[in-house]
C-alpha cells in the first residue's frame, strides 16, 4: 500500500486523508495540538463542494448539523435597502446538482473525522508538530520531535496559511495583512428578537465595511462576521483573540437601524487581522517533487467568495482523483522505487489546481473592493445590482465544480 504523509489536522487536512483512504491509500496524518478541534464560524458550502462531501457518502451525517438558507440578500448598509438577491434552495439544487448549505466550522471538522475514522486506513497523531521534511527520489519523510521521522510517498501540506511545509518548499515569507479586520460570532437565535431572525444569508455593504449574516446548527444559531479596515498590533495569526463589542458598534454607528440593531444584539465577538498571498502564478506554488500543497497552505484568500475551505476540499479530492488515475493506489510494493511517477501525479495536481485557485484567490480581492466602495463605484455598484443582481451574485463558473 502506498503510504501519504499529511502535515495538519484541519479541515483540509482531514478532506486529504478522507478523500486517499477512500481511494485505498494508507495515510500518516500529524496534529501538532493534543486534540482535533476546530473553532472560528461558519462556512458556506456553495455546490461545488457540497457534491464533493456528498460523493464521500456525508450526506446524511450534514443533514444533521446543516442549515439550508433559501436566498442570498444583498443589501446598502446604510439605507437597509435591498439591492439584490440569488435564490438558493431548490433552484440552486437543480442547477448545479446540488445545494447550498451553512455550517459551523467545528460542525464540518466533526463531520470529517467521524468518517475518517468510520473509514479507517488512516492513523492519527496528535501533539505531533512537524519540524520539516526531506525528499529523495525513493520517498518523503517528515522530522518530527526527538528525532524522529515519519515516511511515505508523498508527503500533502495542510498545515494553514502560516505553513512550515511551505516555507521549507517555497521559503516565500509569511502572509502579508491585507488592512481588514474580521469580527466573527455565533449567537443562539432564540436570544435574538424576532425581526432579527434570519434563515437565509445576508450581506451588508457599506464604504470600507461589510456585514453576513446566516444561520448555522440547523439553522438554530446565527453566524455573523462583520469586516472592516484597519490594522492591529502583535500576532493575529490565530483565533483566539477577542474582539471589542463597542468598538465594533462604533465602527459601524453610521450603519442602518437593522444593522445597527443586529450588531448590538451580539454580545461576544473573535477578532481576527486578514493576512493572503497574492493569488498563484505559477503550478510549482503549489507541489514541487514529492510534496503537494493544500488549502491555506498553497493559496490563502480573503473570505470575500466563501471559498476559503471550499478549495481545501476541492484540492484533496483533485488529488486523490489524479492519484488514482495514475496507478498511485494500486502499487503495493512499499515505498516507490527512483522510478516512481509520483512527482508527475503531483505535478499534475499543481497543473489542474492552480489556475483555479488563482482565480479565486483574485476574485475574492476584486469582491472585496466591489462589497467596500464608496462614491461613484459605490453607485455603480448598486444600479448594476438592481438591474442584473441575480446574474451578477451567481457563479456558474465556480458552482459547477471541478
Amino acid at each position: 500500500m502506498r503510504n501519504v504523509l499529511i502535515a495538519g489536522g484541519g479541515i483540509g487536512g482531514l478532506s486529504a486523508a478522507l478523500a486517499c483512504t477512500r481511494a485505498g491509500a494508507g495515510v500518516a496524518l500529524f496534529e501538532r495540538n493534543a486534540e482535533f478541534s476546530e473553532f472560528g464560524a461558519g462556512i458556506q458550502l456553495s455546490p461545488n463542494i457540497v457534491k464533493i462531501l456528498y460523493g464521500w457518502g456525508l450526506q446524511e451525517a450534514l443533514s444533521e448539523v446543516v442549515a439550508f438558507p433559501d436566498r442570498l440578500q444583498v443589501r446598502s448598509a446604510s439605507s437597509g435597502a435591498e439591492l439584490g438577491r440569488l435564490r438558493l434552495g431548490e433552484e440552486m439544487a437543480q442547477r448545479y446538482g446540488a445545494p447550498y448549505l451553512t455550517i459551523h466550522r467545528a460542525d464540518l471538522h466533526a463531520v470529517l473525522l467521524a468518517a475518517l475514522q468510520q473509514q479507517g486506513g488512516a492513523t492519527l497523531h496528535l501533539s505531533s508538530p512537524v519540524n520539516g521534511f526531506e525528499q529523495t527520489e525513493a520517498d518523503v519523510a517528515l522530522q518530527l520531535d526527538h528525532d524522529q521521522l515519519a515516511r511515505g510517498d508523498l508527503l500533502v501540506g495542510a498545515d494553514g496559511g502560516w505553513s512550515s511545509i511551505r516555507q521549507q518548499l517555497l521559503n516565500d515569507g509569511p502572509p502579508q495583512p491585507t488592512g481588514h479586520l474580521a469580527y466573527r460570532a455565533l449567537i443562539s437565535q432564540a436570544r435574538l428578537p424576532i425581526h432579527l431572525r434570519s434563515s437565509q444569508v445576508t450581506a451588508w455593504l457599506g464604504p470600507q465595511m461589510h456585514v453576513v449574516q446566516y444561520p448555522v446548527r440547523r439553522g438554530e444559531w446565527l453566524n455573523v462576521v462583520a469586516i472592516v479596515h484597519g490594522e492591529v498590533q502583535g500576532d493575529m495569526s490565530h483565533w483566539d483573540h477577542s474582539g471589542n463589542a463597542a468598538e465594533l458598534q462604533q465602527r459601524l454607528q453610521t450603519t442602518c437601524k437593522p444593522l445597527k440593531d443586529l450588531i448590538q444584539a451580539v454580545p461576544n465577538w473573535r477578532l481576527w487581522a486578514l493576512s493572503i498571498r497574492p493569488p498563484i502564478r505559477f503550478a510549482r506554488e503549489q507541489a514541487s517533487g514529492r510534496v503537494a500543497l493544500l488549502g491555506d497552505a498553497a493559496h490563502p484568500m480573503v473570505p470575500y467568495l466563501a471559498q476559503g475551505a471550499g478549495m481545501a476540499i476541492e484540492d484533496a479530492a483533485v488529488l486523490a482523483r489524479v492519484l488514482a488515475q495514475g496507478g498511485f493506489f494500486t502499487d503495493t510494493d512499499g515505498l516507490a522505487d527512483p522510478g516512481s511517477p509520483v512527482p508527475d501525479l503531483v505535478r499534475q495536481y499543481a497543473r489542474q489546481r492552480w489556475q483555479r485557485n488563482a482565480r479565486v484567490q483574485a476574485t475574492a480581492i476584486r469582491n472585496g473592493k466591489i462589497f467596500h466602495a464608496s462614491g461613484l463605484m459605490a453607485f455603480g455598484r448598486n444600479v448594476a445590482m438592481k438591474i442584473r443582481g441575480e446574474a451578477l451574485m451567481d457563479q456558474p463558473w465556480l458552482y459547477r465544480g471541478v
